[in-house]
């Protein structure tokens, strides 16, 4: 009897034992994931506005009216070289407030 329980023990042990493929599937790694193409950089752009001799970044413009007119989610800004002025309307709301700037 001690030899059909062997034989019975190593049966079991044979069905429960994985397939090849079964054990290859199981190593396979997931393919790795695709990187997304490297987006090409916006060049750079620099806008001056030149009245009456005078030269004014655009982006100082914009610094100034943030700093007037804060905690808006949109601006837009009229610029008038010839009183050197610009002037801005905050949130569809006129603000009443002039950013004056003077060139370098």
């Amino acid at each position: 009897m001690a030899t059909t329980k062997k034989a019975t023990t190593t049966k079991k042990a044979e069905t429960k034992a994985p397939t090849k493929t079964a054990a290859k599937k199981a190593e396979a790694k997931p393919a790795a994931a695709k990187k997304p193409a490297a987006k090409k950089a916006d060049p750079k752009f620099d806008l001056f506005i030149q009245f009456g001799g005078a030269t004014v970044s655009v982006k100082d413009i914009e610094k100034n009216v943030k700093k007037v007119v804060k905690g808006k989610k949109a601006y837009t800004v009229y610029v008038k070289p010839e009183e050197s002025k610009a002037y801005i309307v905050a949130d569809g709301e006129t603000t009443g407030m002039d950013v004056f700037f003077v060139a370098d």
